[in-house]
Order: structure tokens, then C-alpha cells, then sequence
């Protein structure tokens, strides 16, 4: 089955944060995402950590991602 409506298809996670960490830096990113994993003492290690679990989180890390690479 392809996804050819998905944006995010093919994408890791992982690659989404490093790319939103790029772009924002960690004091936007947690600014526009106030969680914990981004505001106090972020790394991606901890923050992957989080996201795997966490779905309501990852959905808005996607979505920021989904944003920024529309514009």
C-alpha cells in the first residue's frame, strides 16, 4: 500500500527532530511545544525517548514538522 498522501511517510522521528532542532533551536522548540523534554535539559536521545511514548506529543512534533517544511 503506498502513502502517497502522507507527508511524513519515510520520515524517522528521529529525523524530524533533528530537523526542527535546526530550524528553531531548543528555546523555540519548546516554546511552541512546552513539554518538559524540550525545556529542561533537552537533548534528541531524551526527547525520542519521550516521544515514543507519549502520542499526543509526537502528533504535535509532526505537526510542527508537517509547517515547517510547507513553508
Amino acid at each position: 500500500m503506498t502513502q502517497v498522501n502522507n507527508p511524513l511517510h519515510g520520515i524517522t522521528l528521529e529525523k524530524i527532530l533533528t530537523e526542527l532542532v535546526e530550524h528553531y533551536g531548543w528555546d523555540e522548540l519548546g516554546y511552541r511545544i512546552d513539554i518538559r523534554c524540550f525545556n529542561q535539559d533537552p537533548s534528541i536521545k531524551s526527547s525520542l525517548k519521550f516521544l515514543r511514548k507519549t502520542e499526543w506529543a509526537r502528533t504535535k512534533v509532526e505537526a510542527l514538522y508537517i509547517d515547517m517544511v510547507q513553508k
